[in-house]
C-alpha cells in the first residue's frame, strides 16, 4: 500500500503540474488582460494611456511571456504565495479564496448531506418494491429530476417562490438588515435565502445516487448468497441491509470520494444565478476580469481535490473490500 501511494503521489504531482500549465497557457492566450478590462476603462475620459499601461504591465509581470511567467507563478506558489488580484485592488489571493469557502460550504455540504441521507433510504425502498406502481412512480420522478438542468430549475423556483409566491428571497446570502437581526432570526434569514440553492445542488445528485444504489441493489440480490440467505429463513429487512447493501457500499465509497471537489467547487451558473458569494462565483469573477492569480489558485485548489478525491476513493475501495490489495 505505501508503494501504491507513493507511485499515485508522484503520478498527482505530474498530472498537476501539466493542468496547472495548460491553464495557465490558456487563459494568458485569452482576450485581454487584467489592466484592460476594468468596466471604467469603456469611459473614453478615464481611459490610460498606453505609456501607463505598458509601465502597469512591466509592474505585475505581465510583460513577460507566458511560459516564463507561469514558472514565476509556480516558483512563488511553492513558497506560499499564490500572488495578489490585480483587479481586486491587490487582494491577496488567499485571503479571497479563504473569504468564499464558508459560503459554499454551506450550500455543498448541505446538499451532501441530504443526497445521501435521502438516497440510500430511496434506494433500498425502490428495492423492497421493485416492480410496483409506487416504485415505477418514484423512478419515473427521479428520472425526470435527474434529466432537467439545474440551471433551469433555478429560474423556475425564483419566478414560483418569489414572483408569484413572495416566500423566499431571490437572490444573495443576507438580507440588508441581517445585522440587526436577533441570533434565531440571523438563522431564519440564512435558512431562507439557502433553501433554493440548496434544492438546486441537491435534486440532481439525489435522482443519480438514489438510481445508482438501486441498480447496484438489483444486481446485488440476485446473487447465490442473497438467494441462500433468504432460503435459511433470515428476514427479508436484514437480507436488504445486511447483507445485500453492505456489498453496494464498494461502488457507493468510491462515488463518495470523487464527490470531494464538489465540497469547495460549488456550482458557477447556480452561484452566479442566485449571487451566492461562494467559489463558484469568484471563479466565474475571475474569468471575467482576467484575474489570472485568481483562476490559477482556484484551478490549483481545484485539481488538488479532484486528485485527492481520487486517491482516497481507490483507499476506501480497499478499505471497504479486503479482497482488493494495491501491494
Amino acid at each position: 500500500m505505501v508503494h501504491y501511494l507513493i507511485r499515485r503521489l508522484l503520478l498527482g504531482i505530474f498530472t498537476l503540474l501539466l493542468i496547472t500549465f495548460v491553464v495557465y497557457a490558456l487563459i494568458r492566450h485569452m482576450p485581454g488582460t487584467p489592466l484592460t478590462t476594468d468596466p471604467a476603462m469603456m469611459n473614453p475620459s478615464r481611459m490610460p494611456s498606453p505609456e501607463d499601461i505598458e509601465r502597469r504591465a512591466k509592474l505585475y509581470g505581465l510583460d513577460k511571456p507566458w511560459h516564463i511567467a507561469y514558472f514565476i507563478w509556480l516558483g512563488n506558489t511553492l513558497q506560499g504565495d499564490l500572488g495578489n488580484s490585480i483587479p481586486k485592488n491587490n487582494a491577496p489571493v488567499t485571503r479571497l479564496i479563504a473569504e468564499r469557502v464558508p459560503a459554499t460550504l454551506m450550500l455543498s455540504v448541505t446538499s451532501l448531506l441530504l443526497t445521501y441521507l435521502l438516497s440510500i433510504p430511496i434506494g433500498l425502498w425502490a428495492t423492497v418494491k421493485s416492480g410496483s406502481f409506487a416504485e415505477r412512480v418514484v423512478s419515473t420522478a427521479l428520472y425526470m429530476l435527474y434529466s432537467m438542468p439545474a440551471f433551469v430549475a433555478a429560474l423556475y423556483l425564483q419566478l414560483l417562490f418569489y414572483s408569484r409566491l413572495g416566500w423566499l428571497p431571490l437572490f444573495g446570502m443576507r438580507s440588508d438588515n441581517y445585522e440587526t437581526l436577533s441570533a434565531s432570526a440571523q438563522l431564519w434569514d440564512l435558512f431562507k435565502h439557502a433553501l433554493l440553492p440548496v434544492i438546486c445542488f441537491t435534486y440532481g445528485s439525489l435522482a443519480y445516487y438514489s438510481r445508482f444504489i438501486y441498480a447496484n441493489m438489483q444486481e446485488t440480490v440476485r446473487q447465490d448468497y442473497v438467494r441462500t440467505a433468504r432460503a435459511k429463513g433470515v428476514p427479508p429487512a436484514r437480507v436488504i441491509w445486511h447483507h445485500a447493501f453492505r456489498n453496494t457500499l464498494i461502488p457507493l465509497v468510491t462515488l463518495m470520494g470523487l464527490t470531494l471537489p464538489s465540497l469547495l467547487g460549488g456550482a458557477v451558473i447556480l452561484e452566479q444565478i442566485f449571487s451566492w458569494p461562494g467559489m463558484g462565483r469568484l471563479y466565474f469573477e475571475a474569468i471575467g476580469q482576467r484575474d489570472y492569480e485568481t483562476i490559477m489558485g482556484l484551478t490549483l485548489m481545484f485539481s488538488i481535490l479532484t486528485l485527492g478525491g481520487q486517491l482516497l476513493a481507490d483507499v476506501l475501495y480497499a478499505i471497504v473490500d479486503p479482497r482488493v490489495t494495491y501491494n
